[in-house]
């Protein structure tokens, strides 16, 4: 039986290409077409092969995945693409999935649902993992991070200090504390090294 679905994969690990491709060369209608280390190349090779399916890794270096898939779906409308990450992260999950993702993988998943995902999305079935869902719907009924909290806690997140904060963004250090404390707060963080973890783990420090 000839291959009937063509993939492409982009994600920086070699040892993750390699078992997505194992994986695949055992499959009589799939084939691997493509592989990407990052989005300049995932986009490269979208143009090229036209794939069926599009297999993407969100933290690449150069150009990330969700700005290769803002490329590639601006382009090209139709385009299959599932999200693998290490994460479960909710603020990920929405922006991809906003932008047009058919599917969201955790890495952690690929051994027993690869295929399957490749298959469905083909197919075009959406797939969202339980848990991703959950996490999603959890994460709606808390308060989102403003603007200012945002660029605060990405501040932290470099190491810096309140009063480099403060000066980065022009503002108090007790306005600086005030924007930690509502930080602590909606990520229902227990200090600023949880909230930093915490911040990293669902996406907003991505962009």
């Amino acid at each position: 039986m000839p291959a009937s679905i063509s993939v492409l994969c982009a994600d920086d690990h070699p040892v993750m290409r390699d078992g997505i491709a194992f994986a695949l060369q055992q499959e009589r209608d799939i084939e691997l077409v493509a592989e990407a280390r990052d989005g300049s190349e995932a986009i490269k090779a979208f143009r090229q092969h036209r794939p069926d399916v599009t297999l993407m890794d969100l933290q690449m270096p150069g150009i990330n995945g969700l700005a290769a898939m803002t490329t590639i779906l601006g382009e090209f409308p139709n385009a299959r693409i599932v999200v693998l990450t290490t994460y479960s992260g909710d603020v990920h999950a929405s922006r991809a999935l906003k932008l047009g993702a058919m599917g969201y993988m955790l890495k952690s998943m690929l051994r027993t649902e690869l295929v399957s995902v490749v298959r469905e999305v083909h197919a075009g079935r959406k797939r969202i993992p339980h848990e991703i869902a959950e996490e999603i719907a959890y994460h709606l009924m808390l308060e989102p991070l403003s603007e200012r909290e945002l660029e605060v806690i990405r501040c932290i997140a470099k190491g810096n200090s309140n009063r480099i904060v403060a000066d980065t963004l022009g503002i108090s250090e007790d306005t600086v504390k005030g924007h930690m404390r509502n930080v602590l707060t909606k990520l229902q963080a227990n200090d600023r090294t949880h909230a930093v973890t915490i911040a990293l783990k669902r996406g907003y420090l991505e962009g």
